[in-house]
Formats: structure tokens, C-alpha cells, sequence
């Protein structure tokens, strides 16, 4: 074709028609290609010439346009880039575009073709895998589809034949019959249009409940938010007066917290509320009983004994709980000593009695 006539115009403008042995079209790859074998025949002077006159060997010399045999001359690298730019040139016209000058591109090997077209065929037969599934359903769609519109003649051929049955029996039992069976079933046409419309005032009933419903709803959530925010905010205010009033009394009551600290301390030594009473007052109390240590975990007994709420002898802004006028801490620290020293108390050996020697 033309695209061939092309390019052996080319390769004998390029290297001389006597020059060109013999030119093949391949199609053995994705892109057809012409395999062009000639005879590396020029003319002129050798390129060595110059460095063998230098070196003053001896050689017969020749004419400088005598036809010689030399493919060095031909396949240069300049001209090599030469043929790349002059083809493109030529093959413009069947859009070929020339390679990029300089380029590190590297032609796929036969190898990585042969692999390429491997799984090109693979993906090919798997396509064809799935096209012939889907020509399968396709055929049993189109089977079920006959079948349906089969069945849907034979359900009409059906209905036309109740028709005629019905047309043979009206006219068998004359027209009044006839005329009494569509009364009746004008009767439950209206009946069965009363009955719906009695079902649309239904739904529209229940759905202005949902309505009134989420409303009330909505209603009451927006009622409760707020309570809980005005009980929120009353009882912030509630807090912050007891706290002034807390600061005023401690101010104008020095002893105050002193006397709340003598009240939690006395119910945790084991006082009732009247005895806490009578010992935050400042009265002296007498007592019986056990006493509980917070500091050591365990209670102690004491036989009766003088409690009195008493200022620190140490620190005259402070307040202490003594037992016969003695800080209870100090009264604890000594209980837990004798008990300590009750324990490790060694135990005295018992002495054997003197028997009778016989």
C-alpha cells in the first residue's frame, strides 16, 4: 500500500535503490514494521586515512571515490539521529511523531511482549467468561419473559371465556337476573367505597394525633428544660449565700470553723448528737464506753471520764476534744502503746513441781 511504497522510497533515497537487498513487512507485534536489509556500500575517503598517514605506514592508495564496502560509515551515531529525524519527517503524514531527542526510554523487550499479550489473552478469555454468563441469563430472562406472557394470554383467553359463561348464564336466567346481579354489585362498589373512605378519615384522625402528640411532647421537654434550669440556677444561688453567709460567720465568729471541725470530730470518736450538742457548746461531758481512732483504726475503752471542747494550749486559735483535760490524740497515742507493749509482753514459763524420788 502506500504507507510501504512510502518507505522504500525512503530507505533507497537514504541509501541508494542498487544498495537495498531486500525489504519484509512484519506483523508480528502491535505496531507493523518493515525489516530492510542492505549492503553498506560508499564512497570517499576512509576515516582512518588521516591517522594511518600519520603513523607514515605504507598503504597503496586508492581514489577517494572508489565504491568500498564500510558499514562504520553508515551507522554513526549523528547519522543514526539523522534517520530518526529525516523517517519522522517522511511518515509525518501517517502520524508518526519522532522520539524524544535524548531520551533513556527503552524499547520493551520480546520477551516483556509476548508476557504483556499473555495477559492480554487472559483478560480477554475471562471477558469472554463473563459474556457468555450474561448471554446465559439474558436467554433465561428472555424464557421466563415468554413463559410470563404465555401465562398472561392464557389468564385472558380465561377471563374472555368467564365473560361468555357469564353472557350464557345471564341469558339463560333472563334479563332480571342480570339486572339484580349489577344492583348488588353497585351495592358493594358503594360499600367498598364507604369503607375507604372511612379508612382515609381514620389516617388523617391518627396522624392529627401523632401531630398534637409530638407537639405536647415537644411541650413538655421544653417545660421540664427550663424547671431544671431555674432549679439549677436557685440552687447556685442558694450556694453562694450560704457561702457569704459561711464567710460572715467566720469572720464575725472566729471560732467557727474550729467548732464545726470539734462537731465532725465528736461524731467520728463515737458521740450521739446530744452528747456532740452539749460537748460543741463547751459544756464538760462524762462518759463510759468505747472511743474510735481514726488514726489507729480501732476503738478503746475508757471507764467514766471528763470530755470538755478546750482552746490548744499550743495555738490559742484552735480547739481540741480532751479527755480529763488531756488532747484525745494524746490519750489515744497512750491506749495504743499499752496495748502494744500488753502484746509483745514475753510469756513467763510455768514451773514444774517437785515430785517424790522413790
Amino acid at each position: 500500500d502506500e504507507w510501504c511504497a512510502d518507505n522504500l522510497k525512503y530507505f533507497a533515497d537514504t541509501f541508494g535503490k542498487e544498495n537495498i537487498v531486500a525489504a519484509h513487512l512484519h506483523r508480528d507485534e502491535e505496531t507493523p514494521h518493515i525489516h530492510v536489509t542492505l549492503v553498506p556500500i560508499v564512497k570517499g575517503e576512509r576515516k582512518r586515512r588521516k591517522r594511518e598517514e600519520q603513523t607514515k605506514k605504507r598503504y597503496r592508495k586508492k581514489p577517494t571515490d572508489t565504491a568500498r564496502l564500510c558499514a562504520d560509515d553508515i551507522m554513526t551515531r549523528l547519522k543514526l539521529k539523522s534517520y530518526q529525524d529525516t523517517y519522522a519527517e517522511a511518515m509525518a503524514k501517517y502520524g508518526l511523531q519522532r522520539g524524544i531527542d535524548g531520551s533513556k526510554a527503552r524499547h520493551k523487550s520480546t520477551q516483556q511482549y509476548y508476557r504483556d499479550i499473555q495477559k492480554l489473552a487472559d483478560s480477554l478469555k475471562s471477558e469472554v467468561v463473563d459474556l457468555q454468563q450474561q448471554k446465559e441469563t439474558a436467554q433465561e430472562e428472555l424464557r421466563r419473559a415468554k413463559k410470563e406472557i404465555q401465562t398472561e394470554k392464557l389468564k385472558g383467553a380465561a377471563t374472555t371465556a368467564a365473560t361468555n359463561i357469564a353472557e350464557s348464564v345471564g341469558s339463560l336466567f333472563g334479563s332480571n337476573k342480570v339486572k339484580t346481579l349489577e344492583r348488588e354489585n353497585t351495592a358493594l362498589h358503594r360499600e367498598v367505597a364507604d369503607h375507604e373512605e372511612t379508612i382515609e378519615a381514620l389516617q388523617d384522625k391518627i396522624q392529627t394525633m401523632q401531630t398534637d402528640h409530638n407537639r405536647q411532647l415537644l411541650d413538655m421537654q421544653q417545660k421540664h428544660r427550663k424547671e431544671m434550669a431555674d432549679k439549677e440556677t436557685k440552687h447556685k444561688e442558694e450556694i453562694s449565700f450560704l457561702k457569704t453567709v459561711i464567710a460572715k460567720a467566720t469572720a464575725w465568729f472566729p471560732y467557727f470553723r474550729e467548732m464545726l471541725r470539734m462537731e465532725n470530730l465528736c461524731r467520728l470518736v463515737g458521740f450521739d448528737e446530744r452528747q456532740t450538742a452539749t460537748l460543741v457548746s463547751g459544756k464538760p461531758l462524762e462518759y463510759a464506753g468505747e472511743l474510735y481512732s481514726e488514726e489507729h483504726k480501732r476503738k478503746f475503752t475508757t471507764e467514766r471520764a471528763g470530755f470538755q471542747v478546750m482552746k490548744d494550749t499550743t495555738d490559742k486559735t484552735k480547739l481540741v476534744l480532751a479527755i480529763d483535760r488531756k488532747p484525745i490524740a494524746e490519750w489515744f497515742k497512750e491506749q495504743f502503746d499499752k496495748l502494744r507493749q500488753n502484746i509483745h509482753r514475753p510469756i513467763q514459763p510455768q514451773r514444774k513441781g517437785r515430785g517424790m524420788k522413790l
